[in-house]
């Protein structure tokens, strides 16, 4: 059976000065892995052994003062409650770096003035390993739109690739590309909104629209007609000007409300409610949001009704996604804290079981992983000890092979290297080597 799941793609970075200059990617992380690699071209042999994991990060140094070029790349999958890692073979394995089909040797080409350049890194011969206990399976691994695999036996680009794992869970993938877009984090100029009649910056905005049935296009034209963004100039080396790009949320302000919205963006507006416009910088990180509230006239009466929920603690740090499976931000609710949700879990795209977050009764279309919540039942291979931290025992307890013990969310990475679910739904700190599940 065919199984899908995502693949993380993420940032890339440059420095100017002291600052950074990154690159950003939309991703979908189901998990976070821990160490990282700093090279271009071959992969060197390291001291801790011939596979090296790296963080999910793609980052771009530039050579300036006491700052040295370097390099990190990487990314994640998720299949079966198991999270890999992509790592690299020394001396086969291979990462190159490319603007347009220029490649990139040389990190100095990497500045400030690119901001906002796309670059792609190709990684060559990575490997996966999803553990023993998913050997022999075949899955289906799916790329953000952009990204592709590339295939050795016929150089076909793809962002969808099925593959089979080999006996012991593994599988080493010819070619893997990531495309990034350079951002000038040395530059502090920030994003502020203006009204474009009187100039002035504002925090708030609103609009009146006389109709019944609309568009969602004629709100967002209505709001970018009055209001708009820019990116202010920072300091004399840093002031070159930026590209806006414009979202909003339009969509998720009418479900709130029980409003259908058809696939063509039709909708029978309500008398009024709000809904943020968000601008972003194309060189840097900045941005920001806009609440407008429109008022429609002539639209119908809306009473709002109140999302069942309920309230659940979090047993494992945890991430928002949306409907499409993809992370929203970088916010997130650490373990042991409580977050109000539906009363029932929904599979999203990725197969996957989440929670949709609830705020004052409306549904806000943010997901958590259950996984984080109500944590997934795994039977024990090998008899276990319970730990407290990498030396230390957290009791005398010794769990026998064969019993369903539940874990919560991704694994921990201690300082032996070694990896462990949180089992225990409390805040005691009881772990169990993921070893002995595989």
């Amino acid at each position: 059976m065919k199984k899908n799941l995502r693949i993380v793609s993420a940032a890339a970075a440059a420095l100017l000065a002291v600052a950074p200059v990154a690159a950003s990617a939309v991703s979908t992380v189901n998990a976070a892995s821990i160490t990282s690699a700093t090279q271009l071209g071959k992969v060197p042999t390291l001291a801790n052994g011939d596979a090296v994991n790296v963080k999910p990060n793609v980052s771009l140094n530039t050579v300036h003062g006491s700052i040295k070029a370097a390099i990190s790349v990487s990314f994640d999958a998720t299949f079966n409650g198991t999270t890999a890692t992509s790592n690299f073979k020394p001396g086969y394995s291979n990462i190159q770096l490319f603007h347009g089909s220029k490649e990139i040797t040389n990190l100095q080409d990497v500045h400030y003035l690119t901001a906002g350049s796309t670059y792609r890194v190709v990684m060559s011969h990575v490997g996966l390993n999803f553990g023993s206990q998913n050997a022999n399976k075949e899955i289906t691994l799916t790329m953000p739109e952009g990204d592709f695999f590339q295939l050795a036996s016929n150089n076909t680009v793809t962002n969808s690739r099925t593959i089979k794992l080999d006996q012991n869970g593994t599988v080493t993938l010819n070619q893997v590309a990531i495309n990034v877009t350079a951002k000038d984090f040395a530059n502090p100029a920030v994003v502020a909104w203006y009204d474009r009649e009187t100039n002035v910056n504002v925090t708030s905005g609103n609009i009146t629209l006389d109709t019944g049935k609309m568009n969602v296009a004629q709100f967002v034209a209505a709001a970018e007609n009055k209001y708009v963004a820019r990116n202010n100039a920072g300091n004399k080396h840093n002031s070159q000007s930026s590209t806006i790009s414009y979202s909003n949320n339009i969509k998720e302000a009418l479900k709130a409300m029980n409003i259908d919205i058809d696939a063509n963006g039709w909708f029978v507006a309500p008398k009024s409610f709000t809904f943020e416009m968000t601008a972003s910088a194309n060189n840097n990180d900045a941005s920001a949001k806009l609440p407008i509230t429109v008022t429609v006239p002539n639209g119908k009466d809306v009473t709002l009704a109140t999302v069942p929920s309920q309230s659940k603690t979090i047993m494992h740090n945890a991430y928002f996604y949306d409907k499409d499976a993809k992370r929203v931000g970088t916010d997130k609710v650490t373990r042991y804290n409580t977050v109000t949700v539906a009363m029932n879990t929904t599979k999203l795209a990725n197969g996957i079981s989440y929670y949709e977050v609830i705020e004052n009764g409306k549904a806000t279309g943010k997901y958590i992983n259950a996984d984080n919540i109500d944590g997934t039942k795994r039977t024990l291979k090998h008899n276990a000890y319970v730990y407290k931290t990498s030396k230390k025992r957290a009791n005398k307890v010794v769990l026998k092979k064969g019993t369903e013990v539940t874990t919560y969310g991704g694994a921990y990475t201690f300082k032996n290297g070694k990896k462990y679910y949180k089992i225990g739904a409390d805040t005691k700190k009881t772990y169990v080597k993921v070893a002995n599940f595989e």
